[in-house]
């Protein structure tokens, strides 16, 4: 590793800025271009479920491809956007947020979705704004000792709760004008968390999916708070409750702290909103995403167009 300290991080940085420049040239020679490079805000989701009611708002779309993924150029609620899915998971999402970053003006990130949720405070179809976002599989697994495990070997700073031999991990990250550092918070942007809760009560929230399935209880919008990420569907109670213990979480799910960390790779303000489609295993018989996914979907869409309407003007 002996390339970070004779200046491979400014390298590395420098490469990767010349390959923005020239990326963002041939986004405008293939017509995928914003509005004359005027600031966009990326309207994220990971899949098409979780798409459908937000592209139902776009005015004036119009679609272009880059390797393969659909950007929607247009606006809600007056604001210039630019809508796309990163696909499931985290590389996925890293990878797409990257690729939109390289390829356009953006101004701020904003992701929408589902997710399970960690915080038994919580129900299905409340939307959680949550504070702060953590990789919690950025881990190492432990040696067998004595009964338990040893925190392994590459391990950053102090201990955090270990989940049987599963240590998570602070990731080495650099950003703009910083030396790398560990980190395993990423940290929503402050002021679009104003916004959050400025408009929490504004979304016209649903009950009632589109299959017809009613939840009992009124949904809300929580601002605030943790989630985690990582690549892997959680429909056990035991890690549920594991993950709400030592981390805070109130929701889990598979893209957002990977967009999180490029965010602030990047210096790009971000922010995310997870309507809860089922509760990571601690519902009472079985896991209801297919039931409440589309409930769940609406519900987070809705939030993100009272929140892109509270946005400044472009």
């Amino acid at each position: 590793m002996g390339w970070m300290k004779r200046g491979g991080w400014a390298a590395m940085l420098a490469s990767l800025a010349a390959a923005a420049q020239g990326s963002a040239a041939a986004a405008a020679a293939s017509g995928c271009a914003g509005d004359d490079g005027a600031p966009l805000t990326a309207v994220m989701t990971a899949f098409e479920p979780e798409s459908v009611a937000l592209r139902a708002l776009v005015a004036d779309p119009r679609p272009c491809r880059i390797r393969g993924v659909e950007f929607v150029l247009g606006r809600i609620e007056g604001r210039r956007v630019l809508v796309f899915q990163s696909g499931v998971s985290m590389v996925n999402a890293a990878m797409t947020t990257q690729l939109a970053l390289d390829h356009f003006n953006i101004r701020r990130i904003v992701m929408s979705g589902v997710g399970g949720g960690a915080d038994p405070e919580l129900a299905i179809g409340d939307v959680v704004v949550p504070q702060r976002w953590a990789q919690y599989l950025e881990a190492g697994f432990g040696r067998a000792r004595d009964g338990g495990y040893e925190v392994p070997p590459f391990h950053h700073g102090d201990p955090l709760p270990s989940y049987g031999m599963i240590f998570p991990n602070a990731v080495l990250v650099a950003a703009p004008e910083e030396a790398p550092q560990a980190k395993f918070w990423f940290e929503a942007d402050p002021g679009l968390l104003d916004i959050a809760r400025k408009v929490a009560g504004a979304a016209q929230l649903t009950a009632c999916g589109p299959n017809g399935d009613c939840l009992e209880h009124a949904p809300r919008v929580v601002v605030g708070g943790a989630g985690v990420s990582g690549p892997v569907f959680v429909d056990n109670s035991e890690f549920r409750s594991f993950a709400h213990g030592a981390f805070a979480a109130r929701v889990l799910d598979m893209e957002t702290a990977a967009v999180a960390h490029v965010a602030y790779a990047n210096g790009a303000p971000f922010i995310a909103f997870r309507s809860l489609s089922d509760l990571a295993g601690g519902d009472a018989s079985a896991n209801r995403i297919h039931a409440f996914l589309g409930l769940a979907a609406h519900n987070s869409a809705a939030f993100m167009q009272v929140f892109l309407r509270a946005l400044p003007p472009d």
